[in-house]
Formats: C-alpha cells, sequence, structure tokens
C-alpha cells in the first residue's frame, strides 16, 4: 500500500513539471504577424505578381513615347544598283560611273552605314484602351494583394488561436491525469483494506490510461500548431511554439465591422477585372480603324567602316488601315466580348456569393456565442458535481464508478468550454475578415 501511494506522489510532482521547461518559445500574436506580412511565400508569390502588372501597365507607354533605334550595317556588292546606289548614298559618284558597261557589271564596293530611326505613334485607339486595360488590371492586382495580406493575417491569428487551444488541451488534460493518478492512488488504497473489489481498481486504472492517452494527442496537436505557424511565418521549425497570451474570448469590448460588401479588396478587384475585360473589347473592336505613325531616320555613309563622309535624313508620317486580315479580327472580337460578358457575370456572382458567406458568418457568429455562455454554464455545475461526488466518496457515502464518471464528467465540459471559446474567437475574426474594406 506504501509503495502505491509513493509512486502515485512521484508522478504527481513530475506532472507538475510545467510544460514551458520543455523545449519551446513563447511567441506573441503581434509577433506572428508581422513575420508572417514580412516573409510568407504566398505574400511574395502576389507581391511579384503585382509588380507583373505594373510593368505590363509600363509597356502601354509605347503608344505615346517613341521607337528609337541605332544600326551600323556593313556589306560589298557587285549588284548593279545596289553598287550605284551605294557610290550615290556615299556622294562619290563621278561622270565615268555612268559608263554603261561600268553600269552593268561594276566593280566591287564596299558600303557602310549607321542609321538612327525614329518612330513615333500619333493616332493608335485600340492601343489606348489596351492601356487603360493593363492599368485597371494593375489596380486589381493592388487590391488582390491587399486581400491576400489580410487573408493571411486570419490564417495566422487562427492558426494562433489553434496553438492556444491545444495548450489549453494539455493543461486541462494534464489536471485532469493527477486527479485520475489521485483517485486511482485513493482506490488503491481502500482496496487494500478490503473496503473496494477488484474491479473498481481496475476501472481507476482504465480511466488513468484514457487521460493519459489523451494528454498525449494534445501535445502532438501542439507539434502540429507549432509547424504550421512556422510554415505561415516562413521559418524552418525545429521547436514547439508556447503562446503569451490565454485562450479567452477576443470579442469582449471590440467593435465588429460594418463595413458595405462592396468595399471588400476583393470584390473591387473583381470589378476591376471586369472593367478590363470591357477596355480590351472596346480595344479589339478599334483594330478596325486606321492608325498613324510619324517616322524619321538620319544616315551617315561611307566605304571605311564607322566613318561618315555623306549623310541624309527621311521624315514622314503613315497611315496603315488593315481593310480585312481574314476572319481573324471578327473572332477576336467575338472572343473578347463573351470574356467581358463572363467576367461581368463572375463578379456579380461572386459579390453575391459573398454576401451569402457573411450571411452565414453572421449567424455562426451568433451561435459560438451561445455555445460559449452554455458551455460555461455547464462547466460550473459539473465542477460543482465533481466536488460533492469527491466529498462523499471520501466520506464512504459514494461509489467509484460515480466518483469517477464525475471526474470525467468535468474534465471533459472543461475541454468542451475551452473549444467553444476558439470557436467564437475564430467566428468573430472570420466576420471581420469577411466585412474588411
Amino acid at each position: 500500500m506504501m509503495n502505491r501511494i509513493l509512486g502515485s506522489i512521484l508522478f504527481l510532482m513530475g506532472l507538475a513539471i510545467p510544460l514551458s521547461a520543455q523545449n519551446t518559445k513563447p511567441i506573441g500574436l503581434n509577433e506572428v504577424l508581422v513575420k508572417v506580412q514580412e516573409s510568407n511565400a504566398n505574400i511574395k508569390i502576389s507581391e511579384f505578381e503585382l509588380a507583373e502588372a505594373k510593368a505590363d501597365y509600363a509597356m502601354g507607354n509605347a503608344i505615346f513615347l517613341p521607337n528609337i533605334s541605332v544600326s551600323h550595317t556593313g556589306m560589298a556588292t557587285t549588284n548593279p544598283l545596289m553598287a550605284f546606289g551605294s557610290k550615290l548614298n556615299q556622294e562619290i559618284l563621278t561622270q565615268a560611273d555612268f559608263n554603261p558597261q561600268l553600269l552593268n557589271d561594276p566593280d566591287q564596293i564596299q558600303n557602310y552605314a549607321t542609321r538612327v530611326t525614329i518612330e513615333q505613334p500619333l493616332v493608335n485607339v485600340d492601343g489606348y484602351f489596351q492601356r487603360k486595360a493593363a492599368k485597371l488590371t494593375m489596380l486589381a492586382r493592388e487590391l488582390q494583394f491587399e486581400r491576400t495580406k489580410d487573408y493571411l493575417a486570419f490564417e495566422a491569428t487562427n492558426a494562433y488561436m489553434q496553438l492556444q487551444l491545444a495548450h489549453k488541451r494539455v493543461e486541462v488534460l494534464g489536471k485532469a491525469l493527477k486527479a485520475a493518478k489521485a483517485n486511482e492512488a485513493m482506490v488503491a488504497v481502500r482496496y487494500d483494506q478490503g473496503l473496494l473489489q477488484k474491479a473498481d481498481l481496475l476501472q481507476a486504472k482504465v480511466r488513468a490510461n484514457e487521460v493519459e492517452n489523451q494528454l498525449v494527442s494534445a501535445q502532438s496537436a501542439i507539434g502540429n500548431a507549432s509547424d504550421y505557424l512556422a510554415f505561415l511565418m516562413h521559418e524552418g521549425n525545429t521547436q514547439n511554439y508556447a503562446p503569451i497570451s490565454e485562450l479567452a474570448p477576443v470579442g469582449e469590448g471590440l467593435g465588429l465591422n460594418e463595413s458595405d460588401i462592396g468595399n471588400r479588396a476583393d470584390v473591387r478587384a473583381m470589378q476591376l477585372v471586369s472593367k478590363a475585360h470591357q477596355s480590351n473589347y472596346k480595344a479589339d473592336k478599334m483594330t478596325f480603324l486606321p492608325r498613324l505613325n510619324a517616322f524619321g531616320s538620319y544616315e551617315l555613309f561611307d566605304d571605311d567602316i564607322f566613318q561618315a563622309d555623306a549623310q541624309g535624313y527621311t521624315f514622314g508620317a503613315s497611315l496603315r488601315w488593315d481593310i480585312f486580315q481574314g476572319s481573324k479580327r471578327f473572332a477576336k472580337v467575338k472572343k473578347s466580348r463573351a470574356n467581358y460578358k463572363k467576367a461581368q457575370i463572375e463578379y456579380e456572382n461572386y459579390r453575391s456569393k459573398s454576401a451569402m458567406e457573411l450571411q452565414k458568418a453572421k449567424r455562426m457568429l451568433l451561435d459560438a456565442k451561445n455555445r460559449m455562455n452554455t458551455s460555461a454554464l455547464a462547466l460550473q455545475q459539473s465542477e460543482e458535481t465533481l466536488q460533492i461526488r469527491s466529498n462523499r466518496f471520501e466520506q464512504g457515502l459514494e461509489g467509484t464508478t460515480d466518483l469517477l464518471r464525475a471526474e470525467a464528467q468535468y474534465a471533459q465540459k472543461e475541454l468542451e468550454y475551452y473549444q467553444t471559446i476558439y470557436e467564437y474567437n475564430y467566428a468573430f475574426s472570420y466576420h471581420n475578415f469577411l466585412t474588411k474594406g
């Protein structure tokens, strides 16, 4: 009998060592949010997608800015026309070069030409709408980038709450295991005294083993929650995290966001995407109009490389009108119109679905709050019941089964209470995420 009591005391002393003494790193929610915003891979990807959209918009400046190119070309020829023209460009043509024999069968001549060419768009209507579409796409990417950061903040907050819940489960089950072991020791003493049956002792042992297994699972949940937090923060994780704040209702003293669903970043982004498709549709229709461009070139010629004994320039304007390109442009207009109409429907559907999700989130928040309040009362009632059962058992007025049932029910109600706190906190954060403008 004394060996059983001593063993139980040593076990309880071992459980008294706090979990924080293990290989855990304390971490706060603000630290998590900062690291996620700075290092999360999805945010980095979204940032590069935004940079890509900005570059596409910058390419649209080509409809306003000139194209300038410089080239240097060297060649040798005996082609009659090119040989005569090269001499003419080099300003070395003489009266003798008009000899028919030399004109028909010229000697080889070298020609080196340096050209500076400028092309300036003047009227490019389809290009204007393409640039507008690129700008709308860029603005949509900016909003999507902001929404990605909002979502990762919500996801990180939820992961942190899961970590809080996992630690709370370990704390509750640790206390439950202490109580189960204490009950087992008490039952063992009475069994040795001949006051209880062996079935009572086995029942107490089974209860202690069940709680111990639950505690092991809860400790594994801490590892899983810690790994996910490390993933969100883009860190290599080799240890568990311990939250520096307790799991408690977050809605106390905090207000709910009540902004209109249409002001949300992702909804506005979908609207801009629809408008971008509309601009692309207009741009494709404008390809049937002519384009007006100005051009000019400055040329340097010589028969030696990188020399410029002769020079000349050319400038003018070009009006180009592609009347018919098979059925290519007609098909492209139909395709862009279909994309525009599809984007319109997608925007309306996304907005309608978002409004439905918000209503669902409001109901979920109300239900979670009711469950949390009910769970708090149930916990209080089970605590009172356990106290009464324990007192009666010590007086020999209560059976082992009733005591163990009351102890198990109390532990279960405490776990359920903290689970409902987590569900309420999640519903509160999710509602505010859905209404964040």
